[in-house]
């Protein structure tokens, strides 16, 4: 990305240049906010088979599978919630100078972690 030109660019061509550059820099951003839903996600499953470690020897093994379910149910809806935050964010801004990652890409991502997240979620109620 080349700075512009005062020389021979008129004050129109350069505000409109810069809020290119505010798309793509808001473009980008949203794409590390939907890695770091992601990372929250991984992490409530990580919290999940951690409960279920420390808790495996309890008198109420019910209890603390439940709690590591829900953990598990609260990574899946933070995975698709950052789907939708992102869609629509990518539907609103255009791309300019830069290529963001695909809303068909962001999706499987999250599917693949779904898919991932649901069959931790069985190996822990079933240990």
């Amino acid at each position: 990305m080349a700075g512009p030109d005062t020389d021979t660019d008129n004050p129109n061509d350069l505000a409109e240049t810069r809020t290119e550059w505010a798309e793509d820099r808001t473009l980008l951003a949203n794409e590390r906010t939907f890695a770091g839903w992601m990372r929250t996600g991984m992490a409530c499953i990580g919290l999940a088979l951690g409960m279920k470690a420390v808790f495996k020897d309890t008198a109420y093994p019910l209890i603390a599978k439940g709690v590591a379910e829900l953990f598990i149910l609260i990574a899946i809806a933070i995975f698709w919630s950052a789907v939708t935050k992102s869609r629509r964010t990518l539907q609103r801004m255009d791309e300019h100078d830069i290529q963001t990652q695909s809303y068909k890409r962001m999706t499987t991502l999250a599917c693949l972690l779904t898919f991932g997240a649901v069959t931790a979620g069985f190996t822990l109620w079933f240990l």
